[in-house]
C-alpha cells in the first residue's frame, strides 16, 4: 500500500519561506512523478508543481513559478516544495500526490494515483 505523509508545514509571518517535505513509502519512489496541490478554504484543489521520475523535468503553476521549488530525492523517497516570499494567500491545506503513469510531469490532479492527508499552512500578515 503507498502512503505519502506530508510534513513541514505550520504558522508563519508573510515574506518567511518553508520547505515542505513528502515521505513516500509502500511503493518504488523512483517510478512515480510527483507533484504538489493545495486548497484553500472554499476554494478548489490547486496545482502548484510537479517533477518527473528522475527529477530533471519540472512544472510549474504560473502564479507560483517565482517563488516555489519542487525537487526530489529518490535515494530517500521524499519530494520537496521549497516556497520563498510567503504571502497570506498561500495560506491552505499542502498536498503531495503520486502519479505512477505519466512519463513527465502531471498538472491534473486527475491524473494522480495517491495521496498523502496534506500539511496546513497559515501565513500571518
Amino acid at each position: 500500500q503507498v502512503q505519502l505523509e506530508e510534513s513541514g508545514g505550520g504558522l508563519v509571518q508573510a515574506g518567511g519561506s518553508l520547505r515542505l517535505s513528502c515521505v513516500v513509502s509502500g511503493g518504488t519512489f523512483s517510478r512515480y512523478a510527483m507533484g504538489w496541490f493545495r486548497q484553500a478554504p472554499g476554494k478548489e484543489r490547486e496545482f502548484l508543481a510537479a517533477i518527473s521520475r528522475s527529477g530533471q523535468s519540472t512544472s510549474y503553476a504560473t502564479s507560483v513559478k517565482s517563488r516555489f521549488t519542487i525537487s526530489r530525492d529518490n535515494a530517500e523517497n521524499t519530494v520537496y516544495l521549497q516556497i520563498m516570499n510567503l504571502k497570506v494567500d498561500d495560506t491552505a491545506v499542502y498536498y503531495c500526490a503520486a502519479d505512477e503513469n505519466t512519463l513527465l510531469t502531471s498538472v491534473s490532479a486527475r491524473l494522480y494515483d495517491y495521496w498523502g492527508q496534506g500539511t496546513q499552512v497559515t501565513v500571518s500578515s
